[in-house]
């Protein structure tokens, strides 16, 4: 039995999530800037910590003029 990332507590076998190499509960996994729970391999890392892809992880460390909202054309800086 693990500890979880997030709280240090006991990790049971029923209920963990493995997920960037580390063990969590599965209310645990959450976003480190919205708090959004995640779910194992559909999210982002960033110096080991759990982002949501859209739009946390984009905003935070994405490509410059990402917005966060509309579709691709609309998320890039026009000149």
């Amino acid at each position: 039995m693990g500890k979880c990332a997030a709280c240090g507590k006991e990790v049971y076998f029923a209920e963990k999530k493995t997920s960037l190499g580390k063990e969590w509960h599965g209310p645990c996994l959450k976003c480190v800037e919205c708090k959004k729970t995640l779910t194992c391999g559909a999210h982002s890392e960033h110096d080991g910590k759990p982002y949501c892809t859209t739009p946390c992880h984009m905003k935070l460390f994405g490509p410059g003029g990402y917005r966060g909202a509309g579709t691709s054309i609309d998320s890039h800086k026009y000149k």
